[in-house]
């Protein structure tokens, strides 16, 4: 790669740095919490919850659908506070990333699907502005992974060509789609393999 390139680190947030903002587990933890059909909050949620990662609709509308369609003996705000607690950090690449980027010389970016008000709350709960030079979330962008659109917007919004771009998600499928858009790929498996790929694509330049 020629000398003064940009280089770019894109990397998912949720499975990589953070749980998943809202999975399945989670899901199934607040049907047995909140005593609601799973499988009927299950089905609804899948009817809408894409619509709500593009930044069409707000949590509260999401809600609606999903689990205030019928009257509850729990608040609104209850609910909310039980799906934002879900959101923690994984261990130690997080911190790590934060050392790692003092010197790396990599400008690094999310690629995420993340509703406005999860997005919003994750990036504030866990500093990652601290990693982050800028967030390509789908809730701002108006296009969801496995769209590989998302990508080839990433590559436009670093103003890099895909070869000077490295890519990492825990899900195989999304490694695939980005490959596709000549992003260098590598799936996150753990702390350990992913900071030693890291520390390999640095020694590069």
């Amino acid at each position: 790669m020629e000398a003064g390139y940009p280089k770019i680190l894109f990397l998912d947030v949720g499975g990589v740095l953070l749980t998943n903002g809202w999975g399945h587990e989670s899901r199934q933890l607040a049907a047995k919490v909140f005593k609601i059909d799973y499988a009927e909050m299950e089905a609804l949620h899948n009817l809408i919850f894409n619509i709500y990662e593009i930044g069409k609709i707000s949590l509260d509308e999401y809600l609606n659908t999903v689990v205030f369609n019928h009257p509850r003996n729990f608040t609104r705000e209850d609910f909310k506070a039980f799906v934002f607690s879900e959101s923690k950090e994984l261990p130690d690449l997080l911190q790590w990333l934060i050392e790692w980027k003092k010197d790396c010389g990599f400008r690094i970016m999310s690629i995420n699907n993340e509703g406005r008000e999860l997005n919003n709350y994750r990036i504030k709960k866990f500093g990652l502005h601290r990693c982050f030079d800028a967030f390509i979330s789908s809730c701002e962008v108006g296009v969801r992974k496995p769209d590989p659109s998302i990508f080839k917007l990433a590559t436009g919004i670093a103003q890099a060509k895909p070869e000077q771009c490295y890519y990492f998600d825990d899900r195989a499928m999304l490694i695939e789609v980005a490959k596709t858009t000549g992003i260098n790929v590598y799936q996150h498996k753990d702390f350990e393999t992913t900071t030693h790929l890291l520390e390999q694509i640095k020694s590069q330049f």
